[in-house]
């Protein structure tokens, strides 16, 4: 196996790319040790900055999430979540940054594709 980036994505980068999508909120539901961060009142990412490595919980398309979970060790069935649904994935630097964003980038969509039409686009028009 080969040895582990010095460099992983980190939480609060993933947070700030996340936090500049459209309609996107941050809130603490679960307590202050764990971020949640909403589109259209429902969740699409669960950061927990507590876990040995970081890890976000994202939610993705089910034939996606068993792809990815057999690409990549540092990605599982979602903890304490839809394992069909949701993935948790460990900031362990085994997975390139930009697949992560990717990956941030899907939930988010999944989330919103699901959100009313009227909620839709108003997400869709500038403000």
């Amino acid at each position: 196996m080969s040895q582990l980036s010095a460099h992983s994505m980190r939480l609060e980068a993933i947070s700030d790319f996340a936090s500049a999508m459209a309609g996107v909120v941050e809130e603490q539901p679960f307590g202050p040790s764990v971020d949640v961060l909403k589109v259209g009142g429902k969740i699409f990412a669960i950061l927990s900055p507590e876990s040995s490595p970081e890890a976000i919980s994202l939610k993705c398309d089910p034939d996606l999430a068993i792809e990815l979970r057999l690409r990549y060790a540092a990605v599982i069935p979602g903890y304490h979540l839809n394992k069909r649904l949701w993935n948790t994935v460990h900031l362990d630097g085994t997975i390139p940054d930009d697949e992560i964003l990717q990956m941030v980038t899907h939930s988010y969509d999944q989330v919103v594709a699901g959100l009313p039409k009227s909620v839709r686009q108003r997400l869709a028009s500038p403000n």
